[in-house]
């Protein structure tokens, strides 16, 4: 398995925000572009770079870039579940979008800006992984302006087998909620067919993190670990409480019946294991 998870925000920055892997970020960002709006190079706007790392640890867990055309981007794993993540990402992609004003340029100068949300959790009252947001007119469905796209990944939300994945994006998706199952050596078909991301997994599998930044590494994906726990046990204790109820459904329906059928107390409480004074409660709140 890759020695590091890609899910793990400060990971995800540092494979996809250094310049040595900008190729690597370019073949995320088309996957999840429209095929006419497909980019050949950019640049990193604040590129990973360990020695600031020691010093502001809090700030480098986004990707910023544009690219040959003049398209700004912002990327982000969010690892962590928070209310309001939509205002949230709207709020990053107006910040990203006014930032390209300097003082006495004019609005003309402003550029299409995208941003990309990968989410470690659920957010969206929608079923597909992969939303796309836009300025639309409600009725004609005409598009205001191009300027704004906002993209939610949602990572939980991804369920595919490996034979069922189709596009580049559910590759990439893939490798980003799989990584940790896979290594160097063993790459799955599906997933060596993308050169960008037999890369990535290589990189992972041989990424050399100092103290500072395994300290951070570490904090971090015991986090996830702790998070994915606790959901599994919230799940397995909400079927169990499923199961339960349906027993005392199934209870209460079989009671009701037998007592409509005018069988004795005696008898149902042999057959369904109920003690005559439940069967009685259960025959009362069926009266009420």
């Amino acid at each position: 398995m890759c020695r590091l998870n890609p899910r793990v925000d400060f990971a995800f920055k540092k494979l996809f925000g250094s310049e040595e892997n900008k190729d690597i970020l370019i073949s995320f960002i088309n996957s999840v572009l429209d095929k006419e709006d497909q980019i050949k190079d950019l640049i990193l706007k604040n590129p990973y770079n360990a020695k600031n790392f020691k010093n502001d640890k809090l700030s480098i867990l986004d990707v910023k870039a544009i690219d040959q055309k003049g398209v700004w981007y912002n990327i982000e794993m969010q690892i962590t579940d928070q209310d309001y993540y939509d205002k949230r990402a709207l709020y990053y992609w107006a910040r990203l979008y006014t930032g390209q004003l300097e003082s006495g340029v004019n609005y003309d100068k402003l550029e299409k800006t995208i941003v990309i949300n990968l989410l470690n959790f659920n957010c969206l009252d929608e079923e597909d992984y992969h939303n796309v947001y836009k300025l639309l007119n409600r009725k004609s469905k005409e598009e205001l302006i191009d300027h704004l796209e906002i993209h939610f990944i949602e990572l939980d939300k991804y369920n595919k087998d490996l034979t069922d994945v189709q596009t580049t994006l559910d590759r990439w998706t893939e490798f980003l909620k799989k990584a940790h199952e896979y290594n160097k050596d063993k790459i799955p078909a599906q997933l060596a067919e993308v050169e960008s991301i037999q890369k990535a997994i290589k990189v992972l599998d041989t990424m050399y993190l100092n103290e500072d930044e395994r300290e951070l590494y570490e904090a971090r994906l015991k986090w996830l670990r702790d998070e994915e726990m606790a959901l599994k046990k919230a799940e397995e204790k909400g079927m169990a409480r499923g199961i339960q109820k349906g027993m005392e459904k199934g209870k209460k329906e079989m009671v009701d019946n037998l007592l409509k059928l005018g069988v004795e107390i005696d008898k149902i409480a042999q057959a369904s294991g109920l003690t005559k004074e439940e069967i009685r409660e259960l025959r009362n709140s069926n009266m009420g």
